[in-house]
């Protein structure tokens, strides 16, 4: 039975897709290219991101990056994933996961979408795969974003997976000409398990956290 330092299962590769209730997290391929430079090009989706927008052939090779990461062996490694609109097929975004700490089995979640999808709830749904992958697959104790603090949508998303906000760093970052903020997200095992019961009822812990 795993015990409380049980390291991580690895390597990982997961299985595919892994499957929400409308949306396929598979892994990125070449012929995502121009899907994902659809919105690696766009000033709005980049704004908060630490890189400018895109051009094509910078995108491609973006993109040729992505497909290399779809196995977990080693701290440091990165996972990222094309969501795709499973009724439709439409690639409209990616996540990415980084296993930053097996020795304190820790993680960090990403997530980027097209804005012509939004309003919808797909960031939401995508986004709250990453928690699932990382407690119930990884079995990791912690996961952890950093973001600008002006990025207020980014943060209310955050919050609706159950993340709480750990910290802020004021004047953080030089971004887009000026300093800003950043803020830290986090959420532990054991809270995530608990948003898990019936009817808002605990879940019973898993062997790991017993």
């Amino acid at each position: 039975m795993p015990t409380p330092h049980t390291p991580p299962p690895l390597p990982c590769t997961p299985a595919h897709p892994l499957r929400t209730e409308r949306l396929d997290l598979r892994p990125v391929t070449l012929d995502d290219a121009e899907a994902i430079h659809a919105y690696q090009s766009l000033p709005d989706v980049c704004r908060y991101l630490y890189r400018g927008p895109l051009d094509a052939a910078a995108s491609r090779a973006s993109v040729a990056t992505k497909t290399t990461r779809t196995t977990l062996r080693a701290s440091g490694d990165v996972l990222q994933l094309a969501v795709v609109v499973r009724a439709t097929g439409h690639l409209i975004g990616d996540v990415t996961f980084v296993l930053t700490s097996t020795t304190h089995r820790q993680g960090g979640i990403g997530y980027v979408l097209h804005p012509d999808h939004t309003g919808h709830g797909y960031a939401t749904e995508a986004a709250r795969a990453l928690p699932q992958f990382s407690f119930e697959d990884l079995r990791l104790h912690r996961i952890q974003t950093e973001l600008d603090g002006r990025n207020t949508a980014s943060a209310r998303l955050l919050e609706r997976l159950g993340m709480r906000r750990e910290g802020h760093l004021r004047e953080n970052e030089f971004l887009d000409g000026e300093w800003s903020d950043e803020v830290i997200y986090a959420m532990p095992a054991r809270e995530w398990y608990a948003r898990q019961g019936p009817e808002g009822r605990p879940a019973a812990k898993p062997p790991h956290l017993s």
